[in-house]
């Protein structure tokens, strides 16, 4: 993710300066090696001294310690912001470590796939994409203005919300679609997925992501994602109590509103051109 805003950055704003660092010192070599950013730092400190924006592209349990750094190197007002998928836990560091120093607004574009590493950085990834900007009451106005038009520049769609919403509404539309793709795929006989076509493969594509950053994910949003997994828990339970006793009508009606609400978000997906 963080390799991809540096080139659609590189491509959309000319003149702009971007600057890369990674703590693994073979990631900076690869970025240096595909011209990923402007330059590549060799320590967080250069990287940011002289900056107006800092994005974080990391696991999320590494930003308290990387807001506590950020204090002591970034210019005073700079904005800072990540692209992580969760965000009440990171406004409440950022409240703790960067008050008075930087100005923390919280990103998340909605776009990536399953496959980590620089190599696979985009120019293009958030075309079309939408992008979550959350703010609390104390949230500087000014820097969400800021990334509003630098989120747009990229390509992106734009919504606000507080971090408590976010978190609640991804909990149901990411985070709990991959626990349920992780539970199908580890319930599923190894041998048996060699047959396997490409509805099994489409449906359990998304537990191929590292298994790292989706961890620090789960634990982040641990109380949202546990009450969708009781209301997704509930609802196989009504399906298998219906196959279980043969009612084919009950079957017939859980199908039909899942196959209904699921064409009525693609007809909206569709109409917003955010599904081509």
């Amino acid at each position: 993710m963080g390799g991809s805003v540096s080139l659609a950055v590189r491509q959309r704003m000319p003149g702009v300066r971007v600057v890369g660092y990674s703590h693994r010192a073979a990631t900076r070599r690869k970025a240096k090696a595909l011209e990923i950013a402007t330059q590549v730092a060799e320590d967080l400190a250069a990287a940011t001294a002289d900056t107006d924006l800092v994005i974080l592209a990391t696991p999320i349990f590494t930003f308290e310690e990387y807001f506590a750094n950020l204090a002591e190197t970034v210019p005073p007002g700079c904005i800072v912001t990540d692209v992580g998928s969760t965000k009440v836990l990171p406004h409440l560091w950022a409240e703790q470590h960067l008050r008075g120093t930087a100005r923390y607004v919280g990103s998340h574009p909605i776009a990536g796939s399953e496959q980590r590493g620089v190599e696979f950085a985009r120019d293009d990834l958030f075309d079309t994409a939408r992008c979550i900007l959350t703010t609390t009451p104390a949230t500087d106005r000014a820097a969400v203005r800021m990334l509003k038009d630098f989120w747009s520049a990229l390509g992106c769609s734009m919504r606000i919300m507080s971090p408590a919403e976010h978190d609640r509404v991804y909990a149901n539309i990411s985070h709990l679609p991959h626990v349920i793709a992780a539970g199908l795929v580890n319930a599923s006989d190894e041998e048996d997925m060699k047959f396997a076509g490409k509805g099994f493969l489409d449906s359990t594509r998304i537990s191929s992501g590292p298994a790292s950053i989706w961890t620090d994910v789960l634990l982040a949003n641990r109380e949202n994602i546990v009450a969708g997994l009781d209301r997704a828990i509930a609802e196989l339970s009504r399906l298998q109590a219906a196959i279980k006793d043969g009612q084919r009508d009950r079957i017939t009606e859980l199908l039909e509103t899942a196959r209904r609400k699921r064409a009525a978000l693609v007809k909206y997906k569709i109409r917003k051109k955010e599904l081509l």
